[in-house]
């Protein structure tokens, strides 16, 4: 499909679905092409009164405190991603046979005719990371490039911007693919798939499907992960262009049509001449930052998208040597007497923390806050004997005790109960107690942070700040 751009804007009369991060942006360029733009929005505090009346000077109608009613005359609907598919305005929309689109269909429509390609990256753990390490092979191969979506410029001054890119790494979550019904990438990739926003989607069923739709009409590779059946499942379901290939990758030997890893080595076997024979190194373990089981995955999925695209592969390697991760994902934060100190707040679903336990031999974990519905019993079963000790702080602290008392009650645990400023400072000391000489300390929380900090940020800076105390103190 071309860029599905609707040429006439004047005079069109949109209705944008929340202010904030896409909303007011939304609002803008529409207004800007000449449609008559109404933003709806269910809060009405002080910050939405600032932001609306930025918006109004411009000319655009705002309407506080009523998200749920559609304005008259309305004839198409952009949505900030996060609002639910039930809302009452989307009922009344649907029911009237008006169009709904995301932030990211709006950028889709909006694309100029000789627009870049997107690789696009989706999956419940790892998109940001892998998005950012595609980015950094693509720069490493002289392409201009950008991580956009949900992470870094925005997809909107991306496709707009005076400057052309030649392709956009794009992150996608399952709330925007949800509402970007005629996206297609050039090639994407699905990381993993575990429970997460089933209170948004509905169902697991409805939330696999949702992330399946970044390989509708996918013109060169869709990537799946090998040790995720249901990646796979995904991609057999896809109605994707003739010539298409599904490209996998493992963290073992590969075989044709994969990625994976032999004697430290990433190897590519997809995008090879005669790859039922041939094999093309691309970069060593090492060059891998954290080289932790699942961001070896991260990198090979980002390796995958960039050989779809072209890339050679010394540019794998350089991006990859070149990437530096965000903060707060396996951060190594100090030794502290011969024990490591791992920040990892950004684990703040099981899924996630679950890989993360998975790159040490002997933990003394760090773990609580709010569940959102998580159970903990498969992630300390396969987790137990890693353990040498336990420390829960955090809202719904008690579900994973009480999971560590099924599957793990020979590992000590220390229960938290506070939830003041100084809670992390006497966890990390509780876990110093806990390790011996070659543990590591890991904050792998499997929860969210909002019972405690702002987010999961505040709650890895107090963690670091903690480490740096004990071991001023040593």
């Amino acid at each position: 499909m071309g860029s599905g751009q609707v040429t006439d804007w004047q005079g069109k009369h949109v209705t944008v679905a929340g202010l904030g991060v896409s909303g007011i942006p939304a609002a803008k360029v529409l207004h800007g092409l000449g449609a008559k733009v109404t933003v709806v929005n269910d809060g009405d505090d002080a910050r939405a009164r600032e932001q609306a009346a930025e918006l109004e000077a411009l000319g655009v109608t705002v309407r506080l405190g009523d998200g749920a009613t559609l304005p008259d005359s309305t004839q198409l609907v952009v949505t900030a991603p996060g609002w639910k598919p039930d809302k009452p305005l989307f009922t009344a929309a649907r029911a009237a046979g008006v169009e709904i689109w995301g932030d990211v269909e709006l950028a889709w429509r909006l694309r100029g005719p000789d627009a870049a390609p997107w690789l696009a990256v989706t999956g419940t753990n790892g998109k940001t990371t892998t998005v950012q390490m595609l980015a950094s092979i693509l720069k490493a191969a002289g392409l201009r490039t950008a991580a956009v979506g949900n992470i870094g410029v925005s997809l909107l001054d991306a496709v707009l911007g005076d400057e052309p890119y030649d392709v956009l790494a794009v992150e996608l979550s399952s709330y925007q693919l949800h509402w970007a019904p005629s996206l297609r990438a050039h090639s994407a990739a699905v990381l993993n798939l575990a429970p997460d926003h089933l209170d948004w989607h509905g169902s697991m069923e409805a939330y696999a499907a949702d992330k399946g739709r970044v390989y509708e009409g996918n013109r060169v590779a869709c990537v799946y992960n090998v040790a995720d059946k249901a990646t796979e499942d995904l991609v057999r379901a896809a109605d994707v262009e003739e010539g298409c290939r599904a490209v996998g990758f493992t963290l073992g030997t590969p075989g044709p049509s994969q990625l994976g890893v032999v004697e430290g080595i990433l190897v590519d076997r997809a995008f090879v001449e005669n790859r039922h024979k041939n094999a093309q190194e691309l970069a060593e373990v090492s060059d891998v930052r954290p080289p932790a089981p699942h961001n070896i995955a991260n990198a090979l999925a980002a390796a995958a998208l960039a050989r779809a695209f072209g890339v050679p592969a010394r540019a794998v390697r350089d991006g990859l040597r070149a990437f530096t991760p965000d903060a707060h994902r396996i951060a190594h934060v100090a030794d502290v007497d011969g024990v490591a100190y791992v920040d990892d707040s950004k684990a703040t679903n099981t899924h996630a923390a679950e890989a993360s336990l998975a790159a040490y031999e002997s933990i003394v974990w760090i773990a609580g806050g709010l569940a959102k519905g998580a159970t903990f019993d498969e992630l300390v079963a396969k987790s137990a004997k890693r353990l040498r000790g336990v420390v829960l702080i955090g809202a719904d602290r008690a579900l994973i005790r009480d999971a560590l008392a099924r599957h793990a009650p020979e590992v000590p645990v220390v229960d938290l109960d506070r939830t003041d400023t100084g809670a992390m400072l006497q966890a990390v000391q509780e876990a110093g107690r806990l390790a011996v000489r070659g543990d590591t300390v890991l904050l792998a929380p499997a929860c969210a942070s909002m019972d405690m900090f702002a987010n999961y940020n505040k709650r890895g800076d107090a963690f670091a700040e903690a480490v740096r105390e004990l071991g001023a103190g040593t």
